[in-house]
């Protein structure tokens, strides 16, 4: 019978991952920042599952402390020369309390290669309607609005994929 509470903890805290993964998501496609309000309602979220041992990694809070503390030191070079923002920064440490240290090399991996793809599509996009204005008289100076790549977003979606894994009985072993 312990089980079963136990299960819905674990339960609970996976949906509360699959939601923060999505908002972080969702406000990072739509203005390309990640408020400070989610980066911290993560964290404190991922150290909550972490304490009573029902994060989606099943680790305790030093793991998850350490794992965080990884994240952090693993992008911080990028933000220091400004190839990304702080916010991709901090939610890659959120993630790596949440999934803890063995997955954050794939997601980060998986992260890039998506961030790729999408500077690829963006730069043929922006390459046709450079084409299709040519022959008017209109400028094309600018860059279309680009903002620069999701990359939190590009991080969090393969988060959720991994996630999901977890939740396969036996998990991604």
């Amino acid at each position: 019978m312990a089980a079963r509470p136990y299960a819905m903890t674990s339960l609970i805290f996976s949906l509360t991952f699959a939601a923060w993964a999505l908002a972080v998501a969702v406000c990072d496609c739509r203005s390309r920042r990640v408020p400070n309000t989610l980066v911290g309602a993560g964290l404190c979220a991922a150290l909550a599952a972490s304490l009573v041992n029902a994060s989606p990694a099943h680790h305790g809070v030093l793991p998850a402390l350490a794992a965080a503390a990884a994240g952090l030191a693993a992008l911080m070079p990028f933000f220091v020369l400004g190839m990304m923002g702080a916010g991709d920064v901090k939610v890659f440490a959120v993630l790596g309390a949440w999934c803890g240290m063995q997955p954050l090399l794939d997601l980060w991996i998986v992260a890039s290669i998506a961030a790729l793809v999408h500077v690829v599509v963006r730069m043929l996009v922006m390459r046709s309607r450079s084409h299709a204005l040519s022959g008017r008289r209109i400028s094309n100076v600018t860059s279309g609005g680009w903002r620069g790549t999701p990359y939190a977003a590009c991080l969090t979606l393969p988060a959720l994929v991994w996630l999901a894994f977890q939740c396969v009985p036996g998990g991604l072993q």
